[in-house]
């Protein structure tokens, strides 16, 4: 029986943090739930037509969360809860748990009899990695700053107690494999995001490419938005902002100081097709955050559009994917180097920035070219990798569970 015919046989259950948005990790959801159409969605948080209709097709089953006060724009307020609320859900009555995790849904509870295949974006950035840039020192008064450092010591200590819950593990990028090990001592298989690269290629046909630069996804700390209106300031670059998150107020405000500010534009979320003539008429999209995966550049690569990015995390995988070993060599020394799908920069700084915008201005760069530097991430290549680590994991764990 192939793995269609079997899956079909068994009764599935989807979990996911929550459904707020339709960003990375929910395209990859929503790849997996087309592969059962009939599973129901678990999530912490769904704000209802937040996300495709392809999803909301599903049965959506809530944590206790969902009746929280302001948890449909505040949900991230609940942090403390995340473990409990996750833990809640009973599911008992199902042969096979996926979860697509950047936070707690790799840990939920599963009987001894279920099967649990974990795709990982991150283990939970928050508290990891990530801690001062979401609580920075002086964001918070004591005694709440303590409290906050209390909760994410007792998040880290809970997401490592947790982290062998799921029988296999699948990372989005070999980055993200690295911090899994590092975490829970155990390893992940890389299976790269779905990204629709075939529609954002026909999107840019023909399309003339301007001047102004792009920043564009979820306005979040990590992400160093911040550093890309600076360094468009100090160049007297403009600069498009597309898309919204926890910074997008504070990013504006930036925008608007005083001095030699170059022209900016904040345009909120755009529809899909709207966003692929964007990257196809931007002069290059800026990227400086440290990315676990990144399928913001790869979309712009597949519309004919050079990328500047910070060179570590996924855009090694993805911007960097095929650089000569003396480039890579350059950015991890703190430079900057032109490379397959535009140019990395190896300081995460504003100075980083506008060498690296110097740079790339300075070298002519072919559409077709970076269109073929994001044809491997299709989603067809996604849907065969997926399924085929889903059926060796699924056989591995078969065979070595006890009668």
């Amino acid at each position: 029986m192939g793995h269609r015919g079997r899956v079909s046989a068994m009764k599935v259950a989807l979990v996911h943090d929550w459904l707020t948005g339709m960003r990375g990790g929910e395209k990859v959801l929503e790849r997996i739930a087309a592969m059962h159409p009939e599973a129901p969605i678990f999530t912490l948080v769904w704000n209802r037509g937040s996300v495709s209709e392809a999803l909301e097709s599903h049965p959506i089953h809530t944590s206790f969360l969902q009746r929280m006060p302001g948890v449909a724009t505040h949900y991230r307020w609940y942090l403390p809860f995340f473990a409990g609320a996750i833990e809640s859900f009973d599911l008992s009555a199902y042969d096979v748990v996926i979860s697509t995790s950047h936070a707690v849904a790799r840990a939920v509870p599963t009987p001894a009899s279920a099967f649990h295949i974990s795709y990982v974006h991150t283990p939970m950035r928050y508290v990891w990695d990530l801690e001062s840039q979401y609580f920075p020192p002086g964001k918070f008064p004591w005694p709440i700053s303590w409290y906050v450092r209390r909760t994410c010591a007792s998040l880290r200590e809970w997401d490592r107690a947790t982290g062998d819950r799921p029988q296999a593990l699948l990372a989005n990028s070999a980055y993200v494999a690295g911090r899994i090990a590092r975490s829970y001592g155990r390893t992940a298989t890389v299976v790269h995001p779905p990204v629709q690269v075939q529609r954002f290629a026909a999107a840019s046909r023909d399309t003339p490419r301007g001047d102004r630069y792009l920043l564009a996804g979820a306005l979040a700390p990590y992400k160093r938005g911040d550093l890309s209106l600076a360094a468009c300031r100090a160049l007297g670059r403009s600069l498009l902002v597309v898309g919204s998150g926890q910074e997008a107020a504070r990013l504006q405000r930036d925008a608007g100081g005083t001095g030699a500010a170059a022209a900016v534009e904040f345009r909120g979320w755009m529809s899909e097709d709207e966003l692929a003539r964007t990257y196809a008429g931007a002069r290059a999209l800026l990227f400086p955050g440290e990315e676990d995966f990144g399928i913001v550049p790869v979309e712009a690569m597949a519309s004919g559009c050079p990328v500047i990015a910070f060179g570590k995390g996924g855009a090694l995988e993805t911007v960097g994917r095929g650089a000569p070993d003396d480039a890579l060599a350059r950015v991890a020394a703190g430079g900057e180097a032109v490379v397959p799908g535009g140019v990395l920069f190896g300081t995460q700084t504003v100075e980083g920035i506008t060498r690296a915008i110097a740079l790339l201005e300075s070298q002519p760069f072919d559409p077709e070219a970076l269109r073929r530097q994001a044809a491997p991430f299709t989603a067809e290549r996604f849907d065969r990798e997926f399924t085929a680590a889903f059926d060796r994991e699924y056989a591995a764990w078969k065979a070595n569970r006890p009668a």
